[in-house]
């Protein structure tokens, strides 16, 4: 039920009537509308006068009267008003108030779901960490911001698949297995962890857990053996690890995505045939140059040979400089099969392509959009979100989170600390740019100043609300006409706008606004609550209080899921 669209054609409409009638040959501009941040001004106001302004030469207010005489009160807003120098402001009836309440208690999820994506097909990657140890608290605000986005565009109207790409190709894995091996203190065994080896305690966990279920004879194997078959264990050890971990956190992946058996294949060979056919034009802008390039049988090839290695002239197309992508020794650096692998998420039929990433990947973003410009993909569908730092506080003090060298705290024992639903409701409070502040002692409090805790306490004193009542056995009619309070009405103004508020944070990719959102409505349910009584009042005054703050409810419930955060019906 998403109002501003519904209005936006009403509007558009109007306008067409007056532009027939008053013989303007001017198209409908684009127009906004937009909620004005005092109530008084009205539920929705939109600009289209002052954008006609200088194309048809007149005063905008002159503009919006004529518009406004082409507009009728309907069923939903009634007939607008004009302000200023020529916004045209609309109020929604009284009658729209039921509507949403019903909608609300009927299927809260419905009510906030819409079709804006049009079922567009969106691989979604986030975390993707090397499975070299347990998730550390690193992963933890990409793994809360990942999985929210993936639900906040499923009910929007994409289609989503949330993809781990497991990074268990190279040589990382070998020094990983090396180091367990090195911890394991054979007799006659490696004794030094190699310069990139694994310092953490963890690793002598995973060495002792190994030794006990050691294969028969694995002290008397060659070392490479050894390191193949510790290498295999610990692999699929980590996997188990990290999938209990995620579960715990609330967070579940549609597909993982194994970077040895994608380089097993032909997929980073096919790449780079693809890439070794196509070429850049010097003379072309970089939007361009791809496109022109079958006009242009004279363009330069995109892969050079140097010094015995392959270059990708990603320079071309917007990198600050070229790049290695097959070593003089013959092998691939890392940056040849994350080309494959980008270019295969297109090949599976995803017209979008969406990475988390670690605040330090800004020159990764312009290599790899370079790349799928270069393979022919349109840049603009390939996004990549960095997600910045967390800096973890105590008490205004900031804390280390590293409980010995080489090793960070996990997500496990922040879980152990403060729970799921603070740990994430405090990762999303904020931006995924910007660095946060994340108060460990406040996610800890049973107050209103905690704010999960705050949005909680709201759905479950509704819930109480609604326990009681049951049991008073209230039967009596709503008479929703009562609902005139300012507190009453700035509930159903939030309630109505929540569609649209979703729709607006999954196109700007903010989930973000989803915990202010959230906030934003139990804050006027507590405003109101502690105002006036939903109970004990005249019976059909108390059972369209009841209908307001049973809506309320079932959104506030609909909005801690998208967050993976529980709604408790009692604290």
């Amino acid at each position: 039920m998403v109002f501003s669209r519904q209005l936006r054609a009403v509007v558009r409409e109007a306008y067409l009537r007056a532009a027939q009638a008053e013989g303007w040959h001017e198209e409908p501009p684009e127009f906004a509308i937009e909620r004005p941040k005092d109530p008084k001004m009205g539920d929705y106001a939109t600009n289209i006068a002052m954008q006609l302004a200088r194309p048809l030469r007149r005063p905008p207010r002159e503009i919006a009267e004529r518009i406004a005489r082409e507009i009728e009160a309907g069923e939903d807003f009634t007939p607008p008003e004009i302000a200023g120098t020529g916004f045209l402001n609309f109020r929604l009836t009284r009658a729209f108030h039921p509507r949403i309440l019903g909608a609300l208690q009927e299927d809260a999820r419905a009510y906030l779901s819409s079709d804006m994506g049009k079922g567009e097909r969106i691989l979604l990657e986030f975390i993707s960490a090397n499975p070299t140890g347990p998730l550390n608290v690193v992963s933890a605000r990409a793994a809360a911001v990942g999985d929210t986005l993936g639900r906040l565009l499923r009910i929007t109207g994409h289609e989503v698949l949330t993809e781990y790409y497991v990074n268990d190709a190279g040589t990382q894995i070998d020094n990983f297995a090396l180091s367990i091996l090195v911890r394991m203190e054979l007799p006659g065994g490696p004794t030094e962890i190699p310069e990139d080896g694994y310092h953490g305690e963890y690793v002598k966990d995973l060495a002792a857990r190994f030794k006990a279920q050691a294969p028969s004879g694995f002290s008397s194997m060659a070392r490479e053996q050894q390191v193949a078959v510790l290498r295999a264990w610990a692999l699929a050890e980590i996997g188990r690890m990290r999938l209990a971990t995620l579960e715990a956190y609330g967070v579940r992946f549609d597909n993982f995505f194994s970077e040895a058996d994608f380089r097993a294949g032909s997929g980073v060979e096919e790449t780079m045939a693809e890439l070794g056919r196509r070429g850049i034009l010097h003379d072309k802008p970089p939007g361009e140059r791809v496109a022109a390039l079958a006009q242009h049988p004279w363009a330069i090839p995109l892969l050079e040979d140097r010094d015995g290695a392959r270059w990708l002239r990603t320079d071309l197309l917007g990198d600050d400089k070229d790049r290695v992508i097959v070593r003089s020794d013959g092998n691939y650096t890392y940056f040849a099969p994350d080309i494959g692998y980008h270019h295969g998420k297109y090949g599976r039929g995803y017209t979008r392509v969406i990475d988390l990433l670690g605040p330090d990947h800004h020159g990764y973003v312009a290599r790899m959009r370079a790349a799928m410009e270069a393979l022919g993909h349109d840049p603009g569908s390939f996004t990549v979100l960095l997600v910045q730092w967390v800096r973890f506080m105590r008490g205004g003090t900031p804390q280390n989170m590293s409980k010995r060298a080489g090793e960070l705290v996990t997500i496990d024992e922040l879980l152990s600390d403060i729970g799921r639903d603070a740990a994430r409701y405090f990762f999303l409070m904020r931006s995924h740019d910007t660095p946060l502040d994340f108060d460990l002692e406040l996610a800890k409090q049973e107050s209103s100043e905690n704010p999960v805790f705050y949005v909680q306490y709201a759905h479950a004193r509704i819930a109480s609300i609604r326990r009681q009542a049951a049991a008073e056995s209230q039967g009596v009619q709503p008479d929703f006409s009562l609902l005139s309070s300012e507190e009453e009405l700035e509930i159903l103004r939030r309630l109505g706008q929540l569609p649209e508020e979703l729709e607006e944070a999954a196109r700007a990719l903010e989930p973000h606004r989803i915990p202010r959102i959230a906030t934003e409505l139990a804050q006027a349910f507590h405003s109101f609550y502690n105002r006036h009584r939903v109970l004990g009042v005249e019976p059909s005054l108390s059972a369209a209080r009841l209908a307001l703050v049973a809506a309320v409810g079932s959104a506030i419930r609909e909005l801690l899921t998208l967050l993976g955060v529980d709604s408790p019906e009692r604290m």
